[in-house]
């Protein structure tokens, strides 16, 4: 049984603006409480180095960029656990709605047969990591 976590806000910026805030990897610990440092050039096939809090644990988190259409969306995978036992997907996406407004989609997919025994351990913390960062995501873009 896979964890899926979809996010979806409509946020009153331009998608340049999220974007923005969405890429600015530096200033992430400004206003995100879940993944609070990261580091990439977004180029495929390169490193994503993330710092993540995980209810009261702190661990660094290191993925691999999968895709990224500058302005439109970027994701990254874990390194798959062999016998594919562990394997997840993350995107961002921002859809334009008008010159100042916006849809910011989240979603991460953790598959795999060990995927329940992580949803058991860690789905409640990851669930609510990836809700504060995107309700932090939209309040960032129209500060």
């Amino acid at each position: 049984m896979s964890l899926v976590i979809d996010e979806t806000i409509e946020i009153d910026a331009p998608a340049a603006k999220v974007w923005e805030v969405l890429t600015d990897f530096e200033r992430y610990g400004e206003w995100n409480t879940f993944c609070y440092e990261a580091s990439s050039t977004l180029e495929p096939g390169s490193a994503i180095d993330m710092q993540v809090q995980l209810g009261s644990n702190r661990r660094p988190q290191r993925e691999w960029i999968r895709t990224h259409t500058p302005g439109v969306e970027f994701s990254y995978t874990m390194k798959p656990v062999p016998l594919g036992a562990l394997h997840s997907l993350r995107s961002h996406t921002v859809v334009p709605l008008g010159a100042d407004r916006c849809r910011y989609e989240s979603r991460f997919t953790l598959a795999g047969w060990l995927s329940p025994v992580v949803k058991l351990a860690l789905g409640k913390d990851l669930r609510a990591g990836f809700t504060a960062m995107t309700a932090g995501v939209g309040k960032r873009a129209v500060a």
